[in-house]
């Protein structure tokens, strides 16, 4: 055991730069995302459907080609409140970062809940996507700012006496 107060490491900066190429799935997943759209694909072997894709199943090992068109709207299976601030992200804690399974998804996918106090966030809510203006849409998930609950549009709905049957 050293008991100098000399270092016996050496502190340095480290900066990489990459490029990171999509491949098809993906590729055709942030493009219908730049339209506005979400889309998953469909195992021909189990019909099971990934969001985002990832090309082939992950239970079955088959390629997947079929592309099904989701809605924005899902349920959080799973959640965590952040409450230590995390360098360079603009969102200040704390905040919720969930799994939420689109309907008609058999997987989940992480992203930000707001726009609702982080105490009544719930496994089973029901969430869906906030948008960022159409004119600063790209190629990324991040086109979609978080998700909210979708409480206040179900008291919209019922005003106009709109109903559905909805499963988490």
């Amino acid at each position: 055991m050293n008991n100098s107060s000399e270092k016996d490491y050496f502190e340095s900066l480290i900066s990489l730069e990459y490029t990171h190429t999509a491949g098809s799935a993906t590729t055709r997943f942030l493009e219908a995302v730049a339209a506005g759209k979400i889309v998953g694909q469909k195992c021909p072997k189990c019909s099971a459907v990934y969001v985002p894709p990832r090309g082939s199943c992950p239970r079955d090992g088959v390629p997947t080609s079929e592309e099904v068109t989701l809605t924005d709207r899902g349920c959080v299976e799973s959640f965590t409140v952040v409450h230590i601030p995390i360098p360079g992200n603009p969102i200040e804690p704390p905040f919720v970062s969930a799994m939420i399974r689109l309907d008609g998804a058999n997987i989940s996918f992480l992203h930000l809940i707001q726009e609702i106090p982080v105490e009544e966030i719930r496994i089973g809510m029901r969430v869906e996507a906030v948008w960022k203006p159409q004119e600063e849409w790209t190629t990324s998930l991040e086109n979609i700012r978080w998700f909210r609950s979708e409480e206040h549009t179900s008291e919209l709905q019922s005003q106009f006496r709109i109903s559905y049957a909805v499963f988490c």
